[in-house]
């Protein structure tokens, strides 16, 4: 095939050239283009456990380059390894694309996928020539030792955590690489990509930082389950102090997004982090994941402590309003729970972003009315709450998506199918009739009319739209072209 070689064994790898090399070996790794801009921490993460005196890390992202081909073409010529993220959905197209142009300039550099894609889809991402190796789950370690067995020029036999063509062209599965505490990976450095470029693209000096990977929790429409196992480690709070301290004073940032799975899981750590956060007397604001039932577990006292952290809003996914459905999507909470965490953060000023999730199999109308009715009732507790509503996709690796496979639902076969698989789009799934659709849509119109801040002549259309979600009333929607017509362009839930 290429670079991947079988000559040696794993064993050689301490006696190999890496230790030994006076050279740096240069690794390209590369972001696909999408439509969010959110730091690309996953590729940081990985290139951060690289040892800098060995390895040379350029990092190219899609989402910043008008020719991402020619920002990639200079280092092709020294580059040992060509790795990629890959989300499930459009950034699949945009990666195989660039990583067939790679291969027509360099046929012998091994191209290695890694990300949630290729973790549920390991072999079949090797179905594209272009591919030789994909990883699964965290890819710290196994794609370091990836780059070790490349420089000594040994096999990927026996390499946890990957799959990989061999030199016969046979599609192989190594052994699963066991989930590692983060706190033994490398420092996050940020230097290796342009984040004034993300302060601008965003529109505010806003700072994405993960500071755990997995989730303990097993929601049946999420694949974290599938690809970590409901394993968890997140940093300490005296590391995660330390290193936002050092980024805040060399990028200045305003505001911190916590980028985690689900960032309150354990009450002590928090608590810490905020402890931290305080002592440090650190001017910027700061927002994270949260679930119901933890704001409804966490003490007050913490969670004061997080308000006067900095803490300004917290992502709570609540999905449904119907008690039946939360069992059945394994959601693991309860409705008092969401209220409680309402009542709470309204207490201390805290926004909220609150998602649904519309179009679940086997879901009723009574279970989509009692998901509207919750979110009319949550956005009328504070303005600062956000309630945007979705359509289930059936993500690869959930125990619903198996469900629905089950049952006769039919998941695209191939790459090509998968780079197609959007998630936020209007476009309802197959268990969402066209008039449930059209309900839908006009309400998520109407509730947000009724609840944002207006004046002037927009109040008169709030007031009718507050009169339309009291009433449940939707038919006959003139405000909605009025409003197109005063504002044309797409209206985003």
């Amino acid at each position: 095939m290429n670079a991947v070689l079988e000559v040696a064994s794993p064993e050689s790898l301490m006696r190999s050239g890496v230790a030994q090399s006076r050279r740096k070996h240069k690794v390209v790794l590369y972001n696909p283009a999408d439509i969010f801009f959110t730091m690309p921490l996953a590729l940081v993460a990985v290139a951060s456990h690289l040892d800098p005196r060995i390895y040379d890390v350029r990092i190219i992202d899609g989402r910043l380059e008008s020719n991402p081909i020619d920002a990639i073409a200079p280092h092709l010529d020294e580059a040992i390894c060509f790795g990629v993220t890959v989300m499930t959905g459009a950034p699949i197209k945009d990666a195989i694309h660039i990583c067939r142009a790679v291969k027509e300039r360099r046929p012998d550099l091994t191209v290695v996928w890694g990300g949630w894609h290729p973790s549920m889809f390991g072999t079949e991402c090797l179905q594209e020539p272009a591919v030789d190796i994909t990883v699964q789950g965290q890819g710290e370690e196994t794609f370091c030792e990836i780059l070790d067995r490349l420089v000594a020029g040994s096999s990927m036999a026996h390499c946890a955590g990957c799959c990989y063509r061999g030199a016969d062209g046979e599609v192989k599965v190594n052994p699963a690489r066991p989930f590692k505490n983060i706190n033994a990976f490398g420092e996050h450095r940020y230097e290796l990509f342009d984040v004034e470029r993300f302060f601008a693209l965003k529109g505010k000096r806003q700072l994405d930082y993960i500071s755990s990977q997995g989730c303990p929790f097993r929601c049946a429409f999420c694949a974290d389950p599938f690809v970590f196992g409901r394993q968890y480690a997140g940093f300490t709070p005296q590391r995660m102090g330390a290193e936002i301290e050092a980024l805040w004073r060399k990028y200045q940032f305003d505001d911190l997004n916590f980028q985690d799975e689900t960032y309150f899981t354990y009450a002590k750590r928090v608590a810490g982090v905020a402890d931290e956060l305080i002592k440090r007397k650190l001017p910027i604001t700061w927002a994270g994941t949260m679930r119901a039932d933890q704001c409804y577990r966490l003490p007050e006292e913490v969670f004061a402590k997080c308000r006067e952290s900095g803490l300004r809003r917290v992502l709570m996914g609540v999905e449904t309003g119907s008690e039946s459905m939360i069992k059945k999507i394994k959601k693991d909470i309860k409705l008092e729970h969401v209220l409680f965490a309402a009542q709470r953060c309204k207490k201390y000023g805290v926004d909220m972003h609150i998602p649904f999730i519309i179009g679940f199999p086997d879901e009723t109308a009574a279970d989509v009315q009692a998901s509207l009715d919750l979110i009319k009732h949550l956005r009328s507790i504070s303005s600062g709450f956000q309630t945007p509503i979705f359509y289930f996709k059936p993500y690869p690796g959930t125990s619903i998506t198996q469900q629905a496979v089950e049952g006769g639902f039919s998941l695209p076969c191939d790459l090509e199918g998968w780079s197609d698989f959007a998630f936020v789009e209007s476009d309802a799934g197959p268990w969402v009739t066209p008039q449930r659709h059209q309900l839908v849509e006009r309400f998520k119109f109407f509730q947000q009319l009724a609840f944002d801040e207006a004046c002037g002549w927009k109040q008169m259309l709030k007031t009718a739209a507050k009169w339309r979600c009291r009433n449940d009333f939707y038919g006959l929607p003139i405000e909605r072209i009025l409003r197109r017509w005063l504002h044309p362009g797409p209206q985003m839930s």
